[in-house]
């Protein structure tokens, strides 16, 4: 019943390799613009209702500029 352990560093360097082959590396952390496009698929009306409102916004202020600088 007696268990042997490696020995020599050469030993326990390659017990130590076929234990990490085994594991599966950690999935990367997804990427803020993955992230936000999935929550812009999910969340179709609301991106599209700011997305609205963002370009009337914008086309609201140009218009303004253009008017007051004529």
């Amino acid at each position: 019943m007696s268990q042997q352990s490696p020995s020599s560093p050469v030993e326990l360097s390659q017990e130590q390799s076929l234990a990490s082959e085994n594991r599966l590396p950690p999935a990367p952390a997804p990427s803020y613009v993955k992230l936000a496009m999935r929550n812009m698929v999910r969340k179709r009306g609301t991106s599209l209702k700011h997305f609205t409102l963002s370009t009337v916004g914008l086309l609201a202020v140009l218009v303004g500029l253009s008017y007051l600088t004529r």
